[in-house]
């Protein structure tokens, strides 16, 4: 491993709306401090370009494992983003059109050699509901529509299914319509605004009652324990940004066979950082953009993953030299 000193960019929400008992990219930035690197701290809109070359008005940033006073952060300076070693793309969806003028940005510094988590063409390329379906021996029945026909086709041979946006996250925008298609043309109305954006439909899963589980890669390999999010009573989201319960579990042969399936391509794309949801035997969607979870399995069974990662990214800029 590189002994040089590391410069840490990390482009986030707001530190004021960092959540300290369970953030992920905190655990990160704690990771990275720990082994004596330096942060500097960006939000989207600090990024930007000069005669071509990708600049930010970054601050350096300090972190410390105190709930009260936990960020201090310095002033603002107007800086090649090529004077960094590695930029964590850890911005929370919705990946909307300010998310990927950001990626857009990010690549510049990209060709000037910066390492950026995950790759911008993965960023850009990946979306987390339609990723999984370049798997379909892994994924529950599923189709892709915005047409109210295909839609109505699709939840008549299914019975019981789940609409979705194709650019939420936490759980927002998902219904779940049953066999008797009580309301089934409002969701569709409403989902593809009339029939104008592409949603997703995928046949329900029972399983989810015993939780949907978070299952992260790092550079390709799998954590040995997901985070089952357990729906709250009367809901089928488990996400716990719509009140689920997260509770480690070891993984299961299932789990790693579906890995396996999709390892190879996470690994081509060069993602460092894949949070794949699992309900029963499938999957139902890749994350690349920000992951979470981290910090809930660290918690439970005395794990590193930030670590992980980190040693993950010194590895891949020993690769380069």
């Amino acid at each position: 491993m590189t002994a040089r000193k590391l410069k840490i960019g990390v482009v986030m929400d707001p530190m004021s709306t960092v959540a300290y008992k369970k953030d992920t990219t905190l655990a990160m930035m704690w990771a990275a401090s720990q082994r004596g690197w330096s942060l500097h701290y960006l939000e989207q809109e600090d990024l930007y370009l000069e005669n071509g070359r990708a600049m930010g008005r970054m601050r350096d940033l300090e972190v410390f494992h105190d709930p009260d006073a936990f960020y201090r952060l310095g002033d603002v300076v107007a800086t090649p983003l090529a004077e960094l070693d590695v930029i964590l793309m850890r911005k929370d969806p919705p990946v909307d059109e300010h998310f990927l003028n950001a990626v857009h940005l990010l690549g510049f510094a990209e060709r000037e050699g910066v390492l950026v988590v995950n790759p911008t063409a993965a960023l850009l390329m990946c979306n987390e509901k339609l990723f999984a379906q370049q798997f379909p021996e892994c994924i529950p029945p599923t189709t892709v529509s915005a047409n109210d026909k295909v839609l109505r086709a699709f939840h008549a041979e299914h019975g019981n299914v789940i609409f979705k946006p194709l650019d939420g996250m936490g759980g927002s925008g998902i219904f779940h319509v049953a066999e008797d298609g009580r309301n089934l043309g409002s969701v569709i109305e409403q989902l593809t605004l009339r029939g104008k954006r592409q949603i997703m439909a995928q046949r329900y899963v029972p399983e989810i009652s015993a939780g949907d589980t978070r299952i992260l890669l790092v550079d390709g390999e799998p954590v040995p324990f997901g985070l089952a999010r357990i729906p709250s009573a009367g809901e089928t989201r488990g996400n716990l940004a719509a009140g689920g319960r997260g509770e480690s579990r070891e993984l299961t042969a299932r789990d790693y066979w579906l890995v396996e399936q999709v390892k190879p391509v996470v690994k081509s794309l060069g993602l460092m950082f894949v949070g794949l949801d699992v309900i029963g035997d499938y999957i139902t969607e890749i994350n690349v953009t920000s992951p979470t979870c981290v910090r809930e399995i660290d918690s439970q069974r005395g794990t590193d993953i930030a670590g992980l990662l980190m040693d993950a990214i010194e590895a891949r800029l020993d690769a380069r030299v």
